[in-house]
């Protein structure tokens, strides 16, 4: 146990938004560019390389290596360091937050902690397939790397059940190919196969491809790590090639 007599150096846990540079805040821009030390997974760190400088120190690393990326920038933080640690999307959401206020409950570190929030993948997807997520909805990650299936199972056939608008991160994989089969198996359980959905890959970036399809369908499309897959409820319905969800306004005030 490390010595915690005195609050150290600051750690800021940077989200960068979908990868668009203009959806990158303003204070997530300065907190990169204030750094000592940005630290983050390459690819991200590729998405904000110019708010870099040569003066700063970068610490980079593949994925699967989020405890490391986190201790590491929590021990410089600790040596009296102005560390950014940089995240796509939001991160506190499935990303860095939570692991970093894990740790430091652990190491009994002293250092600040600040989270700089960015817009989220839901977020992203949602503007751009048009307004799907104006009603309740859920978020489920179908990775069942940390949580056992048996819980993610049960978590959709309850979002199902309960008529939310979900969006799954995580669908698929190279290795997790029967997760969104299942999970389709169990939307259909409960809705109608035409129910619109959204499928969304690389939000914002050069690379993005948006697809609109049903449930029946939604396994014809192509579905990989990057891509975010929003089903809608009972009500969401597809006009001129956007997914829209009613808030309810018609029903309370009524409108042509």
């Amino acid at each position: 146990m490390q010595n915690t007599q005195q609050q150290t150096g600051t750690l800021v846990v940077v989200g960068t938004g979908p990868g668009a540079y203009d959806l990158i805040t303003p204070r997530a821009r300065k907190a990169i560019e204030n750094a000592a030390v940005v630290v983050g997974y390459r690819t991200y760190l590729d998405l904000v390389a110019e708010f870099i400088t040569p003066d700063q120190e970068v610490i980079s690393s593949q994925m699967m290596q989020e405890i490391d990326r986190c201790r590491k920038a929590l021990a410089l933080a600790d040596e009296g360091k102005y560390v950014a640690l940089v995240c796509g999307g939001d991160p506190g959401i499935y990303a860095m937050a939570g692991l970093v206020f894990e740790l430091v409950r652990e190491s009994g570190s002293r250092s600040r902690i600040d989270i700089v929030p960015g817009i989220a993948a839901l977020n992203s997807c949602a503007a751009i397939l048009g307004a799907p997520l104006m009603h309740d909805f859920a978020a489920i990650s179908l990775s069942d790397l940390m949580t056992p299936w048996e819980v993610i199972e049960k978590r959709l056939q309850a979002a199902a059940m309960a008529d939310f608008v979900l969006v799954i991160y995580n669908p698929k994989s190279k290795k997790r190919v029967t997760q969104i089969v299942k999970a389709r198996d169990i939307m259909l359980e409960y809705r109608d196969p035409k129910t619109p959905v959204g499928i969304v890959s690389g939000a914002t970036r050069a690379h993005e491809k948006v697809r609109l399809t049903t449930i029946a369908e939604m396994l014809e499309q192509k579905i990989g790590m990057q891509t975010t897959v929003i089903i809608g409820n009972s009500t969401t319905f597809v006009h001129k090639d956007k997914m829209i969800t009613p808030r309810g306004y018609n029903k309370k005030y009524g409108f042509k």
